[in-house]
């Protein structure tokens, strides 16, 4: 939230071009709330609030702006003066902001950054989005397999000034491969014992991921071994870089905000809701609308094919909303738990008769429950309530006991068969290698509604023909 009394504040010293007092408010508050601060100012009036630190700072609170006001800024502002900023951010910070920026801008940028700097930057912008080379760092701390922990912590104070984290460090060979690692504990530890080889001590049985490897499952990585960071290979064991704790809270947020938004059946978005063009909005939420509308056409068209069997027995219509609506929620819930089961890695593609062994128990219990409770309230319904004509004569012929079977035995199939669905259907597209997220709850609702007619009519038309 905007600080109100102190943004008059900022635009006063601006106005004043008061850079003493400019220079004072970034460096007495902590960097995120200077950039808190700065959210209401314009591009320009940022810039020059950035201007009146030093190059450390104007880095760390550039890092806290809003992205939109980042982009803003460098499209802004000649790139001649923002280049020496932009060289100071970490790689793969730089390398996220750039891929925003206009094309053009970046064409003029690039050549102004320093050979290093733009170099790696190139390097990474070749990594493709939402892998584990295009969210890594290149800056991580590099110690030789020889050093005794005297030499590696002066290393380490040597190299700590270009590095994001010094908890891990990292042991290599004369070839860049990955050898072992060891922890600013452990030297800290062993301080007292200066002469002894860093070989000695370091963990040799590394995880690591490839640059490769998809975000996702490098996030479920981290997670699973609670590590603060984690290192990145190529296939020949070559240390690449570390995807540090930060950037995996990133990645758990902007995956957990495209499942929810694929949940609800909407393209994810790029930028934040707010930020986002109405058209772009209408747009990613009105190709999956269409899409759902499709699927509800085709629930009616499956309707109209059993006209005739309604016309006999009007009494059947009352009842397609409880029967579709008991599918559809329970294929939803069967879809989210196996879905949320699946981002965890509790389930994998090896556990589908698990799977469904378990949703055809959890189908058959909650369809039995729903299908009590279901013949109880249609037997109320349709002998207690039935709807009369101006003459008092029923509008339809009163059902038996027998005949109103047809609702709870709808129930628990249509209610298995829910379960089945939401349960094996995200499997499936994980198998086909898409997104099981795909298989939102709109989808698994729209399947279950046109199974769920086809059932119920099915099951009605065999038991009343039995029955008659």
């Amino acid at each position: 939230m905007i600080n109100t009394l102190l943004l008059p504040e900022l635009r006063e010293m601006l106005a004043s071009g008061d850079e003493q007092g400019l220079r004072e408010f970034a460096s007495a508050i902590h960097p995120a709330r200077a950039a808190e601060f700065m959210e209401g100012l314009s591009p320009q009036e940022a810039w020059d609030v950035l201007q009146a630190s030093d190059s450390a700072k104007q880095a760390e609170v550039f890092g806290f702006l809003p992205d939109s006001m980042k982009v803003e800024i460098l499209e802004t502002v000649n790139p001649a003066e923002t280049s020496p900023l932009v060289a100071d951010l970490p790689a793969d910070d730089r390398v996220d902001l750039i891929s925003d920026v206009h094309p053009d801008v970046v064409e003029e940028m690039l050549p102004l950054l320093p050979a290093a700097e733009r170099r790696e930057t190139l390097r990474l912008m070749e990594f493709p989005e939402g892998t584990a080379g295009s969210v890594m760092t290149t800056e991580v701390a590099r110690l030789g397999e020889n050093l005794t922990v005297h030499q590696a912590l002066e290393e380490i104070a040597r190299q700590s000034e270009d590095l994001e984290t010094v908890y891990y460090n990292y042991i290599v060979d004369e070839d860049n491969r990955l050898r072992g690692l060891i922890s600013a504990r452990q030297l800290v530890t062993h301080f007292g014992k200066p002469d002894t080889r860093i070989s000695e001590l370091m963990q040799r049985d590394i995880v690591t991921v490839q640059a490769t490897d998809d975000q996702e499952t490098v996030a479920a990585k981290v997670a699973s071994f609670d590590f603060i960071a984690i290192p990145v290979v190529d296939e020949q064991q070559h240390l690449l870089g570390i995807i540090t704790h930060d950037d995996i809270i990133d990645v758990l947020r902007e995956e957990a905000t495209e499942d929810a938004h694929m949940a609800a059946a909407v393209d994810p978005l790029d930028d934040s809701y707010l930020e986002t063009h109405w058209f772009t909005l209408a747009w990613k939420r009105g190709i999956w609308i269409g899409i759902l509308f499709l699927a509800a056409l085709l629930t009616a068209l499956a309707l109209q094919n059993y006209e005739a069997e309604f016309q006999k027995v009007s009494w059947l219509v009352l009842f397609i909303p409880l029967v579709i609506s008991s599918g559809g929620n329970s294929g939803s819930q069967s879809a989210t738990l196996v879905i949320t089961a699946m981002t965890h890695g509790d389930v994998k593609l090896s556990d589908w008769w698990r799977v469904i062994r378990r949703e055809l128990a959890m189908g058959l219990c909650l369809g039995s429950s729903l299908a009590a409770a279901g013949y109880i309230c249609a037997v109320i319904l349709l002998k207690g309530f039935a709807p009369e004509d101006a003459s008092g004569q029923p509008i339809f012929e009163v059902p038996t006991f027998a005949e109103v079977l047809v609702i709870p035995i709808t129930l628990v199939m249509v209610v298995i068969c829910g379960t089945l669905c939401g349960g094996t259907l995200p499997m499936v597209f994980r198998r086909l290698g898409l997104d099981p997220a795909l298989m939102s709850n709109p989808f698994v609702a729209g399947i279950i509604d046109i199974a769920g007619i086809v059932i119920y009519m099915n099951v009605a038309v065999i038991m009343l023909d039995s029955l008659s």
